[in-house]
């Protein structure tokens, strides 16, 4: 069964990663590791993370999945009621939206042609970065929850509790939420200043708000969507600045005069 998830969203996304895989040779020699390689190696560190977990890694997992339990028991519901009574056509919450969704690649766009026009290896870092968060976290793991968890939507009137495995309901998590924290944490990891991460993160946190006013998900959805994005985005930067240590790579490079792949790396 095929899930409905922000058709237009995933569109746009496969058509950035196929521009990126096309401006790069299909196989890497001599060490130097092509972008799709490089998400292919992100992927495969969020898989085995969990194995390399110690006590506090795996505390941290407990008590977020607790908060999201506990959101669901406790606010789910009457943070409905609350968002139901101020509902309305606005213009601003269905615009800050699409930051969960086709803005937050223009974003990443954005970052990636300042970083190719003036040489910016940060902006550049953050573009490559916020792709592999957003394949990973919201092409991979919240696809993959919504369909196992198979948790009605609010806007059926099923109740907070309703859940349908493998059904085709997909409200739970997030995934606007989702893929607007992602590239809002990997945003933040690479800048220290505090405007750009309370922008980052509060965009981000509009983006949740919106997802509930818009009755389309519950508070624990966006909850559970935000810590997914939150983790996958640090974790994406985390490992790939060690991997960037040493390691050759080719990326796209594109500026007014030029269209092609550069070589990167640290020594």
């Amino acid at each position: 069964m095929r899930l409905n998830i922000a058709p237009r969203f995933w569109q746009t996304l496969r058509t950035a990663t196929l521009l990126f895989s096309l401006a790069q040779p299909a196989q890497a020699t001599d060490g130097v590791l092509t972008y799709p390689q490089l998400v292919v190696d992100d992927i495969k560190h969020m898989v085995i993370a969990p194995s390399g977990w110690e006590k506090q890694e795996w505390q941290n997992f407990g008590l977020a999945s607790l908060a999201v339990a506990g959101t669901a028991a406790v606010i789910d519901r009457p943070w409905r009621d609350r968002m139901r009574r101020h509902s309305g056509n606005s213009t601003f919450m269905r615009d800050v939206e699409r930051f969960g969704a086709e803005y937050s690649l223009g974003v990443l766009g954005g970052f990636y042609l300042a970083g190719a026009v003036v040489n910016n290896d940060k902006a550049m870092t953050v573009a490559e970065d916020g792709l592999a968060a957003s394949i990973i976290a919201s092409g991979i793991i919240t696809p993959v929850l919504k369909y196992a968890t198979g948790r009605s939507r609010p806007r059926e009137n099923a109740g907070s509790s309703h859940f349908r495995p493998f059904s085709g309901a997909a409200s739970f998590p997030s995934g606007h939420t989702t893929q607007a924290f992602a590239v809002a944490s990997v945003i933040s990891a690479n800048h220290d200043e505090t405007w750009v991460k309370f922008s980052s993160y509060g965009v981000a946190g509009l983006v949740g708000l919106a997802r509930t006013y818009h009755d389309a998900h519950f508070a624990s959805d966006v909850l559970a969507g935000a810590l997914i994005g939150i983790v996958v985005g640090q974790s994406v930067v985390a490992h790939n600045q060690q991997r960037r240590l040493g390691v050759m790579a080719l990326i796209p490079d594109i500026g007014p005069d030029r269209f092609g792949v550069r070589l990167a790396g640290s020594f």
